[in-house]
């Protein structure tokens, strides 16, 4: 197993590439919340956020991934990567989800609530989910093959991150069952015991 890499602070550059990621992300959400998805165009998003069209898009490929990606997937590969390598891939990832979710705080909770009630309600965005979470398994599988060695098409590797979404699929679906809480703290809850089980061989 390689060492993992150690945690840097992002440079400037970074810094402000996420909060321009995050602006965007909530004017989007903001003009949304206010006139409706369908109603709500990439222009007026952009000049909500002070940015080009052409800027939402280097973010953002399409209108329904502003909705549909946040900021877990960037949380949990880093808190992933930053694990002792020593701790095995699933242990790790299962450490990495809770200080993902810790670092997000209650208001992107909510706001996770907020577009998961969009996912259920347009038509489009659940369209794109099945899109989503391909690329998430993806995502993990590129994560895992560096912290592994391995390649990320490798049949195990893929097997592995489509078994981690999946299982949190499982857990969190049907939506409805939490996307009318206050906020998630009980979703974070329902992740963490998928992956516990996963970690125990899924017994029945």
């Amino acid at each position: 197993m390689n060492q993992a890499p150690a945690t840097q602070r992002p440079g400037l550059r970074e810094r402000k590439k996420a909060r321009t990621r995050a602006a965007i992300r909530e004017h989007a959400l903001r003009l949304i919340r206010e006139q409706g998805y369908d109603a709500t165009t990439v222009e007026q998003i952009a000049e909500a956020a002070d940015v080009s069209p052409s800027t939402f898009f280097r973010y953002f490929p399409t209108k329904e991934d502003v909705v549909l990606q946040d900021e877990l997937d960037v949380l949990a590969i880093d808190a992933f990567e930053a694990q002792p390598a020593d701790v095995p891939e699933l242990a790790a990832i299962r450490a990495a989800m809770k200080q993902a979710f810790a670092a997000l705080g209650e208001d992107e909770l909510i706001r996770m609530r907020e577009t998961t009630e969009l996912i259920l309600t347009v038509p489009e965005l659940r369209a794109r989910a099945i899109d989503e979470f391909a690329r998430t398994i993806g995502v993990i599988a590129e994560a895992v093959a560096r912290r592994s060695g391995r390649d990320p098409s490798d049949f195990a590797v893929r097997n592995f991150a489509g078994a981690i979404v999946g299982v949190v699929m499982a857990a969190t679906t049907p939506w409805q069952d939490w996307a009318a809480e206050k906020n998630g703290a009980d979703m974070v809850d329902r992740i963490d015991a998928a992956l516990a089980h996963l970690e125990a061989g899924l017994p029945l």
